[in-house]
Parts: C-alpha cells; structure tokens; sequence
C-alpha cells in the first residue's frame, strides 16, 4: 500500500490544514482518476465549506510536490492519482470512459529493446491504450 498522502505531505514540511487532509484522505481514497471537480465533489461531502479554489489550489500543490500525477485520457479533463509505488499503465475505454491500470512484463520489456536498437537507454515512459470493448467478448480485467 501506497505511503499516505498526509504521511508524505507532513514529512516534506508542507502546512496541513483541515481542509488540506481531506482532499489529500479523499485523493487517497480514489479508485478511480478523480478530475479536480469529482475530487470537490467528494471533499466537500465531508466538508462543505471547502470551495473548488481550495482543490485546484492543494491538487497543483501536491502535483507540483511530486505526490500526484496528472494524466489527460483524451477527454479534455485532468485527471490524478497518487504517483504509484510501482509502474502501470492505462487502458481507457473511450465508450464509457472507464480507465483501467494494468502491467505488462512484455510491453515494459519490448519499449526498452526499442529504444536500445535506437541507440536510447529508457529512463521512463508513459503507455495509454483507447479502446472500445470488443463486440460480443467479455472484458478481461
């Protein structure tokens, strides 16, 4: 299990407020990739007296602080998750949007042949796979 945002925050030395830790409980929390807006959403169930400046405001803060990570999955919303501990990749459904992490030994394993006969040593990489299910075929998760 991930370190907890809070942990991470309080060890870096960054001012927790009240209103700080819950979106970073919530953030924690997430299954999903929350947009900003879910994020307020959800964080203002538990207080509602947090506004949507005070998400932008702690989701930059923590993004720029390396405790999360951006993505944009091609439907013009940023969406975050906790930098995870180990690498994964993402599977987005584009019919209902649904993103799905997986890892793949061969996929990590044939980018690096890729760059080395490219005369490349691979340091990083980002994969997003779009699809639409397959028609008549059960997904596989």
């Amino acid at each position: 299990m991930p370190q907890r945002i809070e942990q991470i925050c309080e060890k870096r030395g960054m001012r927790m407020t009240g209103q700080r830790r819950i979106i970073a409980r919530v953030l924690q929390e997430a299954e999903d990739h929350p947009d900003v807006e879910e994020l307020y959403r959800r964080a203002s169930e538990q207080d509602p007296n947090i506004s949507i400046a005070t998400v932008y405001r702690t989701v930059r803060l923590f993004e720029e602080a390396g405790i999360l990570e951006r993505h944009e999955f091609g439907d013009g919303r940023a969406r975050y998750e906790q930098i995870p501990e180990s690498h994964h990749d993402h599977l987005i459904n584009v019919q209902n949007r649904e993103v799905i992490e997986f890892s793949d030994k061969q996929i990590e394993e044939l980018q690096r042949v890729i760059a080395e006969r490219l005369g490349f040593r691979l340091v990083g990489h980002r994969l997003e796979l779009y699809c639409l299910p397959l028609e008549g075929e059960k997904k596989n998760s």
